[in-house]
C-alpha cells in the first residue's frame, strides 16, 4: 500500500500459494445462466470483436478459441467468493467493489483497454500473458463495441500462473491473453468521479435540509422588460439557498448512504420470518452474519446499510461496528445488545439482510 497503491502496477508472484480456486468452469458457467447474474461473452474473429449479454443458455465449444465469459458481483451469489473478496478487506469497504470471474480459450481476452478504478488481478487456473503500457494516448478504436485502446504499445509484459497476481492502478492500458484455458479473478475497488457524486449528493442533501419561507417582493416597481430575470430575485433566492453551508456531517451521511448501496441487480430473498423473542433466542445462542450480498459501513455514530442511513441506539454502536468491521458477531457478543438493538437487528433480518450464523 505504500509503495504500490495509486501509483504504480505491482506484480506479486505466488501471492496466493497453493490457491484453490472457489470458482471454476462449471460454477461460472452455472452464473452465465442465472438472470440475476451480470454476464458477457466476447468473442474475437478476424481482427473484430463481438459483446452479447447473459444470460447465456449455450456458450461457444471449449476447443474453440479467442473467447471470454465474464460474469460480474460473482461475491453476490457465492459465499465462497465473498470469503475469498474479505482478504482485500485492507482497502476500506467504502472503496471494495465486486469480484469479476473471466473464464477464455486460447487467445481470449478483451483487448487493451484503461480501468478508471483500481484492480488486483489474481490467476486462478491456466495461464495469461499481461501486457501494460505506460502511453498517453489512449485514443479508442473507432466502431468496436469494446473500448479498446488504438495503438497500444506494450511496454512490459508478464505470464501468471495459479496463484500470481497483478496489481494496477487506474488509468493504466493494459492487455490480458489466455495461453491456453483459463480463469481469472478482477477484484475492483470503485474510485467515482466527483461528477458523478454531484447529483446525489445534492439529492441527499435536500432531503434533509429545511429552508422555511417563501420568495416575496412587496413593492416591487413595475416593469417594461417583463421577461428579464430581475437581478434583486435572484441575489435574494441565492442568499436564501446558501444560507445552510453543508458541513462534513452531511457528506458523511451521503456517503454512508451512497457507497452502502447495492447494486442495482441485488435483490434481497427474506425468510419466513420468526418473532422477535424466539429471533432473539436463536441468534443469542448462535450469533449473527451479514447477508454476503449486504454492504455495511459506519462513520462516528452512524452507519449505512443497502443504501440507508441509520443512527443506532448510542449504547450500541460498537456492537455494530464489530458487525460492519468482521461481518458477524459471535453470540456472546450479541448478548450485549439492547432492546433497541435487537428490534433494528430483527428489521435486518426480516428483510433479509442478516441472518442466524450457520
Amino acid at each position: 500500500m505504500r509503495e504500490a497503491w495509486q501509483r504504480k502496477p505491482m506484480l506479486i508472484r505466488d501471492a496466493l500459494p497453493d490457491f484453490a480456486a472457489p470458482i471454476d468452469r462449471v460454477r461460472l458457467f452455472e452464473l452465465a445462466r442465472d438472470p440475476a447474474a451480470e454476464s458477457r461473452l466476447i468473442t474475437r474473429s478476424a481482427g473484430r470483436w463481438s459483446l452479447q449479454h447473459g444470460p447465456f443458455r449455450r456458450l461457444p465449444s471449449l476447443r474453440h478459441p479467442d473467447w471470454t465469459l465474464l460474469v460480474q458481483g460473482v461475491d453476490l451469489h457465492d459465499d465462497s467468493a465473498r470469503d475469498l473478496m474479505s482478504r482485500f478487506r485492507f482497502v476500506p469497504d467504502a472503496r471494495l467493489d465486486d469480484l469479476m470471474v473471466s473464464y477464455a480459450t486460447d487467445g481470449g481476452g478483451v483487448g487493451p483497454h484503461v480501468d478508471s478504478y483500481d484492480v488486483f488481478l489474481l490467476q486462478a487456473s491456466g495461464r495469461r500473458r499481461w501486457r501494460i503500457s505506460r502511453q498517453r494516448r489512449l485514443a479508442l478504436q473507432r466502431g468496436s463495441p469494446l473500448s479498446v485502446v488504438a495503438g497500444f504499445r506494450a511496454s512490459h509484459e508478464w505470464v501468471l500462473d495459479a496463484g500470481d497476481m497483478l496489481y494496477l492502478p487506474p488509468g493504466v492500458a493494459h492487455e490480458g491473453v489466455a495461453l491456453g484455458e483459463c480463469l481469472t479473478y478482477s477484484i475492483g475497488f470503485r474510485s467515482p468521479s466527483y461528477q458523478q457524486l454531484l447529483e446525489p449528493w445534492f439529492a441527499t442533501y435536500s432531503e434533509h435540509t429545511a429552508l422555511r419561507g417563501r420568495y416575496a417582493d412587496p413593492g416591487v416597481s413595475p416593469t417594461e422588460r417583463p421577461a428579464a430575470l430581475p437581478t434583486a430575485m435572484a441575489r435574494e433566492i441565492h442568499a436564501k439557498l446558501t444560507e445552510r453551508q453543508p458541513a462534513v456531517a452531511d457528506t458523511e451521511r451521503f456517503l454512508l448512504q451512497h457507497l452502502s448501496e447495492p447494486k442495482a441487480t441485488t435483490t434481497f430473498s427474506p425468510p419466513s420470518p420468526l418473532p422477535l423473542a424466539q429471533w432473539r433466542r436463536r441468534a443469542g445462542a448462535r450469533g449473527l452474519e451479514l447477508n454476503r450480498k449486504s454492504r455495511m459501513i459506519y462513520a462516528n455514530t452512524a452507519l449505512g446499510i443497502n443504501g440507508e442511513w441509520i443512527k443506532p441506539p448510542p449504547n450500541s454502536m460498537a456492537i455494530f461496528r464489530k458487525l460492519a468491521d468482521r461481518r458477524a458477531l459471535a453470540a456472546h457478543e450479541v448478548a450485549n445488545l439492547s432492546n433497541a438493538g435487537w428490534t433494528l437487528m430483527h428489521d435486518w433480518y426480516t428483510a433479509g439482510w442478516i441472518k442466524i450464523a450457520d
